[in-house]
């Protein structure tokens, strides 16, 4: 409480800087006992914390669900359209690809490092599965927006059991495979994206950025089959934006047992999301499916130590992209 008989100004019975302010805004908003309210709103900050921490990530669902409601509102304009025009979502798609990015840049300051290595031709892009892949997302609205390309993506089985999601899906292209419909996308001439860590990846590893390939080498063989280049990415700091509790034994053993994601995520911190594109692995016909899986892990390991060398070097802390 603030004694009244103190005051502002500089002297033996002057409060201190905060109370002083404190008792200016009490007499301004006519508000008595303004501290006393201030100490109760921090403390029901420090209590709902933990609950806002595990809000967050779900948000990113809630926004999902509101690009499906967007995309069922455009469906219904202009379904009379359909059968006059060719690319009918492609106005959705731009404008669901803005909102995005908006969003990217405002919470995650959201950049793209390497653009000019994705051909103007097909490309399998591999990357890391965080928590959310909410970098691939903003990946995609980038593509989009600056080359008018719709980065299609091998996405897992649940996802398409998600209800409400199957809309979204068809929009943006994610399929489940198999490996011959992949071939098949990028002998069209179409970007494709796989994450060879896939769910595992996002559950169990961590801040360390550990890669869980295990032995897969599907996506090193499409891109034998197909004859394009491989592409890795990886976004920094994705793991500090988002983390699961997937790594922990209850609920790695209902992932293996069921196949579907339990474990409970937190985060949504507006981290700053750097995604670096490295440099194409080229399609080389001697090689097989397993030096080229070897050689996209080893580009992905590399990216940590790749990363903190070039930043140190770096004022802003920024690097151009991993080798």
């Amino acid at each position: 409480m603030i004694d009244k008989n103190q005051t502002c100004g500089v002297g033996q019975d002057s409060m201190p800087y905060m109370s002083c302010l404190i008792h200016i805004f009490e007499e301004w908003f006519g508000v008595e006992q303004l501290e006393d309210y201030l100490n109760f709103a921090n403390y029901l900050l420090w209590v709902f914390t933990p609950l806002i921490l595990l809000i967050l990530p779900y948000f990113t669902i809630f926004l999902l669900y509101l690009t499906i409601i967007f995309l069922h509102i455009y469906k219904r304009k202009n379904v009379l359209k359909e059968a006059y025009s060719h690319n009918l979502w492609d106005g959705a798609r731009k404008t669901v690809a803005t909102l995005w990015d908006g969003h990217a840049a405002v919470w995650h300051g959201y950049e793209v490092h390497g653009m000019e290595k994705i051909p103007e031709g097909p490309a399998l892009i591999i990357f890391y599965h965080g928590a959310i892949p909410i970098d691939f997302y903003y990946f995609m609205a980038k593509i989009f927006i600056h080359k008018g390309r719709t980065c299609r993506v091998v996405a897992d089985h649940f996802v398409f059991k998600i209800p409400g999601f199957s809309l979204l899906l068809d929009v943006f292209c994610a399929l489940h495979g198999p490996r011959e419909k992949c071939v098949e996308i990028l002998r069209s001439g179409h970007l494709l994206a796989i994450s060879p860590g896939g769910v595992r990846e996002a559950l169990i590893s961590d801040e360390t950025y550990n890669i869980i390939w295990g032995n897969r080498k599907g996506f090193a063989q499409v891109a034998i089959d197909a004859e394009v280049p491989i592409i890795p990415m990886f976004t920094q700091n994705i793991r500090e934006g988002f983390r699961s509790l997937g790594g922990t034994r209850l609920f790695r053993w209902l992932y293996e047992k069921f196949r579907y994601p339990f474990a409970p995520m937190y985060g949504g911190f507006p981290v700053k999301l750097r995604t670096y594109l490295g440099d194409p692995i080229p399609y080389d016909p001697k090689i097989t499916a397993e030096e080229l899986a070897q050689k996209g892990r080893k580009k992905h390991q590399e990216k940590d130590h790749t990363l903190e060398n070039h930043c140190q070097k770096n004022d802003e802390g920024c690097c151009s992209s991993f080798d």
